[in-house]
């Protein structure tokens, strides 16, 4: 026979047990959703050099032999990769939907790839000329797993990358220059870019009296004050994942030494301000 005592005991556990079960969210906390296996930069990296970028369900790994793996880096290995078109992000080339590529995938402690069969990946690659389905990545490991986070900042970069202002690729500081104001503490430094076209590109670091510098960049003829580029455009890439972290040497040709040294240190906020451009692939 059960005591009072005992029931009670007993018909709390039952409440508790259905307190749970009507409330499963209380029971469990959901888990994190996953992590991007790429940043910003190295999609920006990829889609920036692919004449093709599409989404594809990979169907078929086959290990390369030695003799047609060579170059691969530690860790790594070459494989014959089959798959499924799904749809096609940018390019004007038509393909079909089977498609057929070599892809270096790293391997884990038992020498084993990812497990990638049926999963969605993205490709940045070149048409085979000749061959249909045939496709050569532009990088050994230029296919990344699909995540919903990772397509939705690569469509972006590819929207911005096909406009007709799209920011030229930079290849370095021309030159800089720092012009002191008539007051203290006011100037404003000028940043000259190089770009792989040949375009204009500049940046203006403005200081005025009492007040926190402002800077902006111009990827035209005028030099534009306060036109700072969000992070995770491709403005930002431009800049932050291609200038050197110092002003290299040669460049600064501002007047006086207080001048040179002012420029150098605009500069560093400016870097500061960009932030780090993180990348994931090596």
């Amino acid at each position: 026979m059960i005591s009072r005592t005992n029931r009670a005991r007993l018909a709390t556990g039952f409440g508790l047990i259905a307190l749970v079960a009507t409330n499963p969210a209380r029971a469990a906390t959901p888990p994190p959703p996953p992590q991007p296996v790429v940043t910003y930069a190295d999609l920006a990296d990829l889609a920036d050099s692919a004449p093709l970028v599409l989404r594809a369900q990979v169907r078929k790994l086959v290990p390369l032999d030695q003799p047609r793996a060579s170059g691969v880096r530690p860790g790594w290995a070459r494989y014959y990769a089959e798959a499924k078109t799904t749809a096609l992000l940018s390019g004007n080339v038509i393909i079909g939907e089977s498609l057929r590529y070599l892809v270096d995938l790293p391997l884990d402690a038992r020498g084993k790839p990812p497990a990638l069969g049926k999963k969605q990946v993205l490709l940045f690659a070149a048409p085979v000329a000749g061959r249909p389905g045939e496709l050569r990545l532009v990088a050994p490991d230029a296919q990344v797993l699909w995540d919903a986070v990772s397509e939705s900042r690569l469509r972006a970069i590819l929207t911005e990358l096909l406009s007709a202002d799209s920011p030229a690729r930079i290849s370095g500081v021309r030159e800089a220059i720092h012009v002191s104001g008539t007051l203290a503490g006011e100037g404003e430094t000028q940043i000259f870019l190089s770009t792989r076209d040949g375009s204009a590109a500049s940046i203006a670091i403005t200081r005025r009296a009492g007040a926190p510098p402002i800077w902006g960049v111009s990827f035209s003829e005028v030099l534009e004050g306060g036109n700072q580029p969000p992070r995770e455009t491709l403005r930002w890439y431009r800049l932050a994942c291609a200038l050197p972290p110092t002003l290299p040497g040669g460049v600064n040709l501002s007047g006086s030494p207080a001048e040179k040294l002012q420029a150098d240190t605009d500069y560093r906020l400016l870097m500061q301000a960009l932030a780090p451009c993180t990348r994931l692939r090596r």
